[in-house]
This record gives structure tokens, C-alpha cells and sequence, in this order.
């Protein structure tokens, strides 16, 4: 394997810019649900269900807001949509960790749909600062950056209410992002190359895009997405099983590290894959850590599970930035970030239902089993159309 599709990439300096920004950002949000969760169950003494239901309703308003500020990224620009996002989230963080259960749901929601759509700009940043046959491998730079971020964020969190209240915790991390938001808007990259007609943007129908192309990469990311939330859930319930939850990490780490290994290899390689290939390798090689005997035998397993984590949801993203007009880039990675977020959402219950029912074996089989129908039944699909139009334009030939 070379390095040097790497190498080309880290060579530009809006591409280094962007990829650094992007990881920067990246550790509050991740850091922003755990320490919710410890502050609404440890600070204001509810359960972990209240807790919960925080988390949902925040996750809800961050996938209503994913087109919507998308749309708004590519019709008013980076800056004028990140200033209103910045003053909402400054003012509903600097008063929620300081207030009772319902104010914090409320201001929690605010927030979430005011909140600055990272994943798109970092995403579309990436995108336009690299030529497009580089694309592939920033964007694999790129959810590398967000494993190191979902990695490391939440270890310093922790870490950080040993020894401070998690109101101040929560503050603290939710301010920093405020301040990484106004350091992007300094920055303010590019989301369009320098080829794109500005009188197309914001004039793209969007019915000329949403179409079974990029529903069927959505629907994929959001299969993905299930996959990895469900087993998240799977992987705690084992741990359960085999009284090793003090152990977690004996298994999050290997499962963390080959989705990093799996990232590093498919920057690299001179072709992409159908992200619909992908997704069923991921859920092919998920499915076995179901019938893992021991921890050691499940750690193993979730370093082949991990190898296809990064490269599927990196493959959706490559795929959307084709199949959409750049015009209308922004507000496709909002409908993507907002079909990744629905896939997380459900992933979690859904596997906990079969937890609950069979063990976590029968959680991993079930969200195996969606992933792999929808990667069939997408890619079929895919074909079947394909096919139609090839015939279509034989005809008119």
C-alpha cells in the first residue's frame, strides 16, 4: 500500500486546513452526548431514560436542521450561516447546564437546530480543495479524522468531570465548539471549486437530484449507520454477558482501530467500491461477532467488523458528492448527515429490542440482517434502473 495519494492531499493547505478543523470540531460533538448523559443522570438526579430522551430530542432537531442548513450553506455562504449559530448555541449553552431538567430539553432542541453543520461544511471543504480524482482519498482523511475524534473527545470528558462538576464540564466543551465555529468562520474555506457557476447555486431544483440515486446512497448510510449504533448497544450487552463491562475497551479499541485501518487502505487503493458492496461486507463480517465463545475471540472479530466502518460511510459521502450538482452540495450532505443520524437513532433500540429478546447475539444478526438487505436491495435496484436507461437510450439511438 503507498502512502502517496496521502501525501498529494496533505501537500495542498486548504485541504491540511480543512482536515484539521474538521477533527478539532469533531471532539465537542462527540463529547457533547456523554457528558449530557452524566450531567442529566449525576447533576440533576434523573434517570438514565430522562437522560435519554435528551439525547433523542437533540438527535431529532439536528436531523431536521441537516437539509435546512444545508440549503442555507449553499445559497447564503459559510459565514452568514454560521454567525446565527454561534449566538443560539452560545446562549442555550451558557444557560442549559445551569438549569433544571425541562429548561435543559428545551434549550437542548434549540440548540440542536441551530446547531453548526460541521459534518457538511468539513465534508464539502474537503471536497473543493482537492481535485477530484484525489477526492476519494481526502475524504478517507477525513472519517479517519472523525474516528480519532469520537476516540479521544470522549476519553477527555470523562476524564475531566473526575475532577469537575459535569454542569461545568458541559459548559466548558459546549463553549469550546463555539469558539472552534468562529475559528472556521475566520478560516471560512472554499465549499465550491472554483469551476462552478455561482447562478447555478441556489437555483438547482432539487427535484433534478432527489432521485433513486442518491436515496438509495442515503438509505446505504443510513443502513450503515444502524449497523454501528446497533452494535455499539450489542457490544455493551456482551460485555454484560461475560461480566467484563470494566473491559470495554479490550473490545472498542481493536473495533475503533480496523475502522482506521479500513479508512487508511481505501484512501489508498487506485478505485473506490459501490458503497452498497461495502455495507454488505460490513454487515457480513458484523454478523459473525454473534456467535464470538469468549471477549477475546469477539475482540478479534470487531477488528474485521471495523474495516469496513470507515470505507462504507466515506463511500456514501463520495457517492453523494457525485450524484448531486455541486450547486447543491450543502444541502445533499444535510439530507446525508440527516439520513445518518435516523440510522443511529434506530439502530440502538432496534438491537436492544433483540437484545432483550435472544441476547446480544440476536441484536448483531438483526441490524447484519438490515444492513444486508438494504445493500441488496439498493444495489439491485441501482442496476434495475440502470438498465432501463441504457434501454431508453438505445431506443431514442
Amino acid at each position: 500500500m503507498s502512502l502517496q495519494p496521502y501525501q498529494r492531499v496533505l501537500s495542498i493547505r486548504d485541504a491540511r486546513r480543512v482536515l484539521l478543523l474538521g477533527f478539532l470540531l469533531r471532539m465537542p460533538i462527540f463529547s457533547a452526548g456523554i457528558i449530557l448523559t452524566l450531567h442529566v443522570v449525576t447533576h440533576l438526579g434523573h434517570s438514565y431514560a430522562d437522560a435519554g430522551l435528551v439525547a433523542a430530542a437533540a438527535t431529532i432537531a439536528i436531523a431536521i436542521s441537516g437539509p435546512w442548513r444545508g440549503r442555507l450553506l449553499d445559497r447564503m455562504g459559510l459565514r452568514r450561516v454560521l454567525v446565527p449559530s454561534m449566538i443560539v448555541s452560545a446562549i442555550c449553552w451558557s444557560i442549559a447546564p445551569f438549569v433544571g431538567y425541562v429548561p435543559l430539553l428545551v434549550l437542548a432542541v434549540i440548540g440542536g437546530l441551530f446547531v453548526v453543520p460541521t459534518f457538511s461544511i468539513i465534508r464539502q471543504g474537503v471536497i473543493a480543495a482537492v481535485p477530484d480524482d484525489q477526492r476519494r482519498t481526502a475524504l478517507s482523511l477525513d472519517g479517519m479524522s472523525v474516528e480519532l475524534a469520537f476516540m479521544i473527545g470522549p476519553v477527555i470528558v470523562v476524564w475531566l468531570t473526575t475532577f469537575l462538576p459535569t454542569s461545568w464540564v458541559l459548559f466548558g466543551i459546549e463553549m469550546l465548539g463555539v469558539v472552534l465555529a468562529a475559528l472556521l468562520w475566520w478560516a471560512n474555506p472554499a465549499l465550491r471549486s472554483a469551476e462552478v457557476d455561482e447562478s447555478e447555486v441556489g437555483a438547482t431544483a432539487r427535484r433534478s437530484w432527489f432521485r433513486v440515486p442518491f436515496v438509495a446512497i442515503c438509505l446505504a448510510a443510513t443502513a450503515s449507520t444502524i449497523v454501528l449504533g446497533g452494535s455499539d448497544v450489542a457490544i455493551v450487552a456482551a460485555m454484560r454477558h461475560w461480566d467484563a463491562v470494566s473491559q470495554l475497551a479490550v473490545v472498542l479499541i481493536p473495533w475503533s482501530f480496523g475502522s482506521l485501518v479500513g479508512g487508511l487502505i481505501y484512501g489508498a487503493m487506485s478505485r473506490g467500491f459501490s458503497p452498497f458492496i461495502l455495507l454488505l461486507m460490513l454487515a457480513l463480517t458484523t454478523a459473525p461477532m454473534a456467535f464470538a465463545p469468549n471477549l477475546w475471540v469477539f475482540a478479534v472479530l470487531a477488528v474485521f467488523s471495523g474495516l469496513f466502518c470507515a470505507p462504507t460511510i466515506t463511500a456514501t459521502v463520495d457517492a453523494v458528492s457525485r450524484v448531486v450538482p455541486a450547486a447543491a452540495r450543502g444541502e445533499a450532505m444535510g439530507w446525508h448527515g440527516s439520513f445518518m443520524t435516523a440510522g443511529s437513532a434506530l439502530g440502538a433500540p432496534l438491537a436492544g429490542i433483540a437484545i432483550d429478546a435472544g441476547g446480544f447475539g440476536a441484536g448483531l444478526l438483526l441490524v447484519s440482517a438490515i444492513g444486508a438487505a438494504i445493500a441488496l436491495g439498493g444495489g439491485a435496484a441501482l442496476l434495475a434502473r440502470s438498465r432501463v436507461l441504457r434501454a431508453r437510450h438505445a431506443l431514442v439511438a
